[in-house]
């Protein structure tokens, strides 16, 4: 059982930038890949970006270049680092995880970007 927490939500102006963290609750050398998706109204849950055990990443062509996805191997966190965030990029954030048992979901944290 992984357990996700996800903070750092909130609303930003466009253009603005906003950080959001996830605290995982083992090693997340444990874990395969960890990555941010988000689900805007009405639309599908998309992968933002993701990054492996070895510290590869990857991200959606809609937020390369303003989005970047990191780690704390020592704190068990990983960011998403969030620029020039765009009326589009509203939508709920949330940290997946997936290890060798499973994929575990975050709760979700609101990002909420107004034009």
């Amino acid at each position: 059982q992984v357990q996700l927490v996800e903070s750092g939500g909130g609303l930003v102006q466009g253009g603005g930038s906003l950080r959001l963290s996830c605290a995982a609750s083992i090693s997340i050398f444990s874990i395969e890949v960890m990555a941010w998706y988000r689900q805007a109204p009405e639309k599908q849950r998309e992968l933002v970006a993701g990054i492996s055990r070895g510290g590869t990443t990857n991200s959606a062509d809609s937020v390369k270049g303003r989005f970047t996805i990191s780690r704390d191997n020592a704190k068990n966190m990983v960011y998403l680092q969030m620029n020039s965030l765009k009326p589009e990029d509203t939508a709920v954030y949330y940290c997946n995880a997936i290890v060798p048992t499973g994929r575990y979901w975050g709760q979700g944290t609101q990002v909420t970007v107004s034009s």
